[in-house]
């Protein structure tokens, strides 16, 4: 991880820096005095008046990262000396907000969030833009992941006058969720095309289109993703519907089996027959709905 836990039980003021590098008024690269490695604190004022090779004691309040370990982005210590340090300010915001919205997170996604960030803002301040078509599927799954990576969107249009658009606060809430599930942003992108796909097909299958803002897509949605929460955790269903589900809804019980099976496939996940009845009645709600 990048962040440094176990120091972070000392007391204010027990460990001792010396400063390798200031990064901006809120943030310094720092060598511990103790261990003999190298971390980013960052925290309002923290590298207000700071010179390099000054001691200074750990701040009340910041946050503090370990540059030891490497992401798929690069080195953690790499990132923080090429990433525009506003950029790291924003992104710790954010997980700060997301810290006080989910409970304890996996700040190691710091590194990878922020020169995800600093890339984007390169690509729209050249007017390029991404399209993102799993946006409405993101939205849905990861709704309270989204709604705290809207800041960014906030942030940005106050600092750098850009207006960010939802696909790009989508990608965004994916590396806010993986912090969440200690999981890889590339895995939680699977796992939200895996669930458009199951969707597509009930769509296919039903001959219907299921409008992505109606309450019964968002029942569907969070009924998947729990299903997969349950694999994931080996968690299972105490009540088994499967012989009266198959009986009256045979062709959306039918439809939950090959749902259940496509995801096991792609997420690697056994789901447990259990789950096809429940499933089913949620297709059959669908179905009707639409």
């Amino acid at each position: 991880m990048f962040l440094e836990t176990d120091k972070s039980m000392r007391k204010v003021g027990e460990t001792v820096y010396r400063i390798c590098r200031v990064l901006n008024h809120n943030g310094v690269i720092a060598f511990d005095m103790q261990d003999s490695k190298e971390y980013v604190l960052l925290g309002k004022g923290v590298g207000f008046g700071k010179k390099v090779g000054e001691r200074m004691e750990r701040p009340g309040e910041c946050t503090v990262y370990s540059l030891q370990v490497t992401s798929s982005r690069g080195s953690a210590s790499e990132l923080a000396r090429s990433i525009d340090p506003e950029y790291l300010e924003m992104t710790n915001q954010i997980l700060n907000l997301a810290e006080e919205q989910f409970g304890t997170i996996d700040r190691s996604i710091l590194f990878p969030m922020a020169d995800h960030i600093a890339f984007a803002v390169k690509r729209m301040q050249k007017g390029e833009q991404i399209s993102n078509p799993l946006t409405p599927d993101i939205k849905t799954l990861f709704n309270g992941e989204f709604k705290v990576a809207l800041k960014l969107k906030e942030y940005l249009e106050k600092d750098k006058g850009i207006i960010v658009p939802d696909d790009e606060i989508g990608y965004v809430a994916l590396h806010i969720h993986s912090a969440l599930e200690k999981e890889s942003v590339a895995v939680s992108m699977q796992m939200a095309a895996a669930v458009r796909e199951c969707v597509s097909l009930i769509e296919e299958q039903r001959n219907i289109h299921i409008d992505v803002t109606s309450l019964s897509y968002n029942r569907l949605m969070n009924h998947i993703k729990f299903m997969v929460a349950r694999a994931l955790k080996k968690e299972s269903l105490k009540v088994n519907m499967n012989d009266y589900v198959e009986h009256h809804f045979p062709r959306s019980y039918e439809l939950a089996r090959i749902v259940c099976d496509n995801l096991s496939k792609a997420l690697r996940v056994q789901l447990e027959e259990i789950e096809i009845g429940y499933l089913a009645l949620h297709i059959e709600r669908v179905s009707i709905d639409e």
